[in-house]
């Protein structure tokens, strides 16, 4: 479990389309406050995926080879394969624009409320799922699993942290250096999501076939 959580939350927190955003949020007046909403409105969506996954489970693990722990590893093959066949439409999609969506004009007077929102819109749904997947395999009686969890959400938030931080304790450089960085994303958004799509996916495709035949 562990393993894949790394996997699947450096993907996250690797995703172009929702770090763009927050460097647009960080960009705009009152800019740390409206990526402070942000990163804790994320924050708090893996949290309470999580948290729903628990309450499912129970907090306990099914037992190998049972019609539960089958079911499971049958979704995350199902999760692994839709990542890759999303990551082969990409790369053969015909190529578009650069450049910020419609909405980034929008930004600059945008409510924290908005940011939190915002969060929730461009969340990397495919890979949450993929990681609520794995959660499953999360026992809350063991002290491990416990920090496993908290680090797979930290790690999956880990840019936005790194950014805000940034933008907090030099301004002024931070702005630069951010924007340069949001039009290096931009230009490269598709090779990113195709990448990180082919890899997560056929990361959980293999583990789920190598668990299913064992």
């Amino acid at each position: 479990m562990v393993l894949d959580l790394i996997v699947i939350g450096a993907a996250i927190s690797l995703g172009p389309l929702h770090n763009s955003a927050f460097i647009l949020l960080l960009s705009s007046r009152h800019g740390v406050r409206q990526g402070l909403a942000f990163l804790v409105s994320w924050l708090v969506n893996l949290v309470v995926v999580i948290a729903c996954v628990m309450l499912l489970t129970g907090g306990r693990p099914p037992a190998r080879h049972t019609v539960p722990s089958t079911a499971v590893l049958d979704v995350k093959l199902a999760i692994g394969l839709a990542l890759v066949l999303y990551g082969a439409y990409r790369h053969r999609r015909p190529p578009r624009p650069h450049g910020p969506p419609r909405w980034a004009a929008r930004i600059d007077n945008a409510s924290p409320a908005t940011a939190a929102g915002l969060a929730w819109l461009l969340q990397s749904w495919g890979l949450v799922a993929a990681g609520a997947a794995t959660v499953v395999d999360a026992d809350l009686s063991a002290l491990a699993d416990w920090i496993a969890l908290s680090g797979y959400c930290l790690l999956a938030t880990l840019s936005l942290i790194v950014m805000e931080i940034y933008a907090v304790r030099a301004p002024a450089v931070a702005h630069a250096r951010l924007n340069a960085l949001r039009r290096r994303l931009e230009q490269h958004q598709e090779r990113l999501v195709v990448a990180l799509s082919l890899v997560v996916g056929l990361w959980l495709t293999a583990r789920s076939v190598v668990e299913l035949v064992a």
